[in-house]
């Protein structure tokens, strides 16, 4: 294992990089300044390298010293589309924030990247290390995938793995995951309220879609609760709606969307069903019409259950047992890791990163402009990473190491 020098040095060229990409964000599938950054941290390893030919993805393999499958680890690099209000002296300025923490994500996969390559000769197998944009509602998992990510060592991995930090809910540095679900499938929901505009002093002579469409949000939790199984969990947000340019005119639309989030299908499917119903039925009432819309966004991020298993052990030898705990329910947060697991075996691994001098029920949650990860824990994820890739290479026998021919459809 690594001296505490080696460590520390580590750490420091981690937070050091971490904070640059914090500071200067980038949303979407192309992330050319991100990208650079990762490129130069990977400079010197001995690293094939291969870049996404449509969108901003560095895809790196390092080939082990020894015959033997692949295994796969995922760091997501895109940020927010989120003004920051943190006030942290390395806050992004730029309209844009690392509210979810790709920024440590990104970090944290350059420093196993380079700890795996001080070991490679003992590796028995090839690691893959996947940079990847547009998790924020891009699917750049899938993105990737279609560009080869799955093949880019010959042969299909027989495991992938990613971690996950969050700013609130978990203590600072521990450790959680789950058997099956982990976190929601999501579909994106829209409303389109067709109505007839007029003067706001004669709301007698239009029809007005404002009421229709906020009839609409005050019925959906009645929605929920009828619908859903009490044993059960789902989620239905509206998190925006647009009608009108003026105060003194009635507009001849109204529009909402929100997103709908589930862990059973059956759920899933009752609420999409009930959505559409609710909409047509309080449009009619009102004398307006309503064109809803549901769009298959992403499937539950389910883990393997053998994998899930294998990751809590292994965090439980390298960080100490008290920092492991299982999750007891999934939760309704989305993630496109659930591409690669639909497709590899493998688990996501949440991390508690809020500062410890944070009450974590009370912290400012992912995705708030408030939201703060402590980079104390660069260093813990990376050697997770790493650790959790060399004894899962280590550990795989013959008949895990399928074709990519084979897994084709």
């Amino acid at each position: 294992m690594h001296t505490p020098q080696k460590r520390l040095a580590l750490q420091h060229d981690l937070v050091r990089l971490r904070r640059d990409l914090h500071a200067d964000p980038e949303v979407g599938l192309a992330l050319p300044r991100t990208r650079r950054r990762v490129l130069d941290a990977l400079a010197g390893l001995p690293l094939e390298i291969t870049l996404g030919r449509d969108i901003g993805s560095v895809t790196a393999v390092l080939r082990g010293g020894r015959p033997g499958p692949s295994v796969l680890l995922r760091g997501d690099m895109d940020a927010l589309p989120l003004a920051e209000r943190t006030g942290l002296d390395y806050a992004s300025g730029n309209g844009a924030m690392h509210a979810c923490g790709h920024d440590l994500h990104t970090a944290m996969l350059v420093g196993a990247a380079r700890l795996l390559c001080e070991r490679r000769h003992l590796l028995a197998g090839d690691v893959v290390f996947m940079f990847q944009p547009g998790e924020e509602g891009e699917d750049g998992a899938a993105k990737m995938i279609a560009e080869g990510v799955l093949e880019a060592a010959g042969t299909l991995p027989v495991a992938a793995y990613a971690t996950h930090v969050m700013s609130a809910r978990f203590p600072h540095g521990i450790f959680t995951t789950r058997r099956g679900p982990l976190m929601a499938g999501a579909d994106l929901l829209s409303l389109t309220v067709h109505g007839t505009g007029g003067h706001g002093s004669a709301p007698h002579l239009a029809r007005d879609p404002i009421p229709a469409v906020a009839a609409v949000v005050g019925a959906l939790p009645g929605l929920l609760s009828r619908t859903v199984d009490p044993a059960d969990t789902a989620v239905l947000t509206i998190g925006a709606i647009h009608a009108g340019a003026a105060g003194n005119v009635i507009p001849d639309r109204a529009e909402l969307l929100g997103t709908l989030r589930w862990h059973d299908a059956r759920t899933r499917d009752a609420l999409r069903e009930g959505f559409a119903e609710v909409c047509r039925s309080i449009a009619r009432a009102h004398g307006v019409t309503a064109d809803p819309g549901v769009v298959e966004y992403l499937d539950v991020t389910a883990n393997d259950p053998d994998e899930a298993d294998f990751v809590a052990a292994v965090a439980a030898e390298v960080h100490g047992a008290r920092r492991y705990r299982d999750l007891p329910q999934p939760l309704c947060a989305g993630e496109d890791f659930c591409r690669i697991l639909e497709r590899v075996p493998g688990a996501m691994i949440l991390l508690g990163a809020c500062p410890p001098d944070l009450d974590p029920a009370q912290a400012f949650d992912n995705h708030s402009p408030y939201a703060i990860f402590d980079d104390a824990v660069l260093t813990d994820g990376a050697l997770l990473h790493a650790e959790i890739a060399a004894r899962r290479l280590a550990a795989a026998t013959i008949a895990d190491r399928p074709t990519a021919d084979a897994h084709t459809g």
